[in-house]
């Protein structure tokens, strides 16, 4: 199958590993993975924040770039979610019929990682080998509005050698929610801390997300206590193999947390 790859700003200019690993695992199963090079932001921030307007050329450009492939596969679920909820919708509202048939036509080809491993293509066993103890914060576009289910945990337990632990609380938001972060700091990084701590609970040396926002936000509170726990994006998990952990996952073979402490910048969240 060739799929096109729909990295998000996030992972372009903060987390390219990430979108590395998406490549990896997709090829290690066979598939050809296409980067269409004129994809740009989804709108997401814009439309969040009130500019819906603003927000239809960033429409339109998302369809010109992958209107024609059959999947589209983002490591994101809010950008995932975005395109397949809300593309079709601001399409609809620019009094653009060819955009509006487009955006419809485009927006159920769109796949978070785990769905597209899990449910599209029917496969849980990628050929992983992570030996370590990992927990899984599912986060809220992923929950609510794609309902992505267990497809993530459901790969996470055919990962060789990982030891899965649940996180209390699961379905209680990071904090992270974009803008909301920005606009409600004290209210975000309260809820940071009761992840943090339902996170620390669970004795996992690794937390585990399909949103790298989520793990920006959760992983600079985490470095900023001094945990001894880093973060990985689901499909950097995913793309390890048996032998050494990458240095881009934060890990140390040992397993320890490295320096840098995970995937967030400092002070992020």
């Amino acid at each position: 199958m060739r799929i096109a790859l729909f990295v998000t700003c996030l992972a372009d200019t903060l987390y390219p590993e990430t979108g590395q690993a998406v490549v990896r695992v997709l090829e290690r199963l066979g598939h050809q993975v296409a980067f269409p090079v004129q994809q740009t932001c989804c709108g997401q921030l814009l439309f969040n924040t009130g500019y819906r307007d603003q927000a239809v050329p960033l429409v339109r450009g998302f369809a010109s770039a992958f209107g024609d492939f059959d999947v589209i596969v983002t490591p994101s679920a809010s950008c995932a979610a975005m395109v397949r909820e809300y593309h079709p919708r601001l399409a609809a509202e620019s009094g653009d019929p060819g955009l509006a048939r487009a955006a419809a036509g485009l927006a159920p080809r769109v796949h978070e990682l785990p769905v597209l491993l899990a449910d599209v293509l029917g496969v849980t066993d990628v050929g992983a080998s992570f030996p370590r103890r990992v927990t899984y914060h599912p986060s809220c576009h992923s929950l609510r509005m794609l309902r992505a289910g267990d497809a993530p945990l459901r790969l996470l337990r055919a990962v060789r050698g990982l030891d899965l632990a649940e996180l209390p609380s699961a379905d209680v938001c990071c904090g992270f929610g974009g803008t909301f972060s920005v606009k409600n700091p004290d209210v975000s990084a309260a809820m940071g801390a009761d992840k943090c701590a339902a996170v620390i609970s669970t004795g996992a040396r690794v937390l585990c997300a399909v949103d790298s926002s989520c793990l920006m936000h959760i992983g600079g509170a985490l470095r900023r206590q001094r945990a001894p726990v880093t973060t990985m994006h689901l499909a950097e998990i995913l793309a390890c193999r048996a032998g050494p952990v990458s240095p881009a996952s934060g890990l140390s073979p040992a397993g320890g947390a490295s320096p840098a402490g995970g995937a967030s910048p400092a002070g992020a969240g």
